[in-house]
């Protein structure tokens, strides 16, 4: 199966890139464009018996090693 665990700041944690992003798409002409954050996608086959099962696994490795759960939430998408 297919999953792809999106990892992004928590809502109030500073995003220096994401600041440059929008300053920069500002500078470029696209001045409706507010509040940009930046996040990483990790994506990977995993082999499991169903969906809720590699769900589960997935979910493991975000709180375990993918995202700092502290200041990073984590989205776990799987596609059989």
């Amino acid at each position: 199966m297919k999953v792809a665990v999106t990892v992004s700041l928590k809502d109030g944690v500073l995003d220096p890139q994401g600041k440059a992003v929008e300053h920069a798409l500002h500078n470029l002409g696209f001045a409706n464009v507010t509040e940009v954050r930046v996040g990483k996608v990790i994506s990977f086959d995993i082999e499991a018996t169903d969906a809720a099962q590699a769900r589960s696994q997935a979910g493991e490795m975000g709180r375990r090693l993918l995202a700092n759960t502290v200041i990073e939430r984590f989205d776990v998408q799987v596609q059989p």
